[in-house]
């Protein structure tokens, strides 16, 4: 099985950027389609985006469409989140999944998860 690791989260100003990280071991990352959720205090967890095994399609959440990126390199077992424009309402834990199953943005689908990355939004 896959194990992945986040990280890259942190404290960042209202309109300031950050780059996740996922790291996967243990497994060939293009096996896998993969995504990223987040889960705020007192909220369920919701999706952000994901990317298709071979980087050729991506889907995100309307509340970020613009603002992040997704993106892969297969190569380096890593998948990436860019994270522009950031506003306090993206503050949540970060997590990434993957799957071998069919893409998609329901978190059912996903088989393999991190254990988080915090990202802090401040005014």
């Amino acid at each position: 099985q896959v194990k992945l690791v986040e990280s890259g989260g942190g404290l960042v100003e209202a309109g300031g950027s950050l780059r996740l990280s996922c790291a996967a071991s243990g497994r060939i990352l293009s096996n896998y389609n993969m995504g990223w959720f987040r889960q705020a205090p007192g909220k369920e967890r919701e999706f952000v985006a994901a990317i298709r095994r071979s980087g050729g399609s991506t889907s995100y959440a309307d509340s970020v469409k613009g603002r992040f990126t997704i993106s892969r390199d297969n190569a380096e077992n890593t998948v990436y989140l860019q994270m522009n424009s950031l506003k306090p309402e993206d503050t949540a834990v970060y997590y990434c999944a993957g799957t071998t199953k069919i893409f998609g943005v329901v978190g059912g689908q996903y088989d393999y998860w991190g254990q988080g990355t915090q990202v802090t939004v401040s005014t």
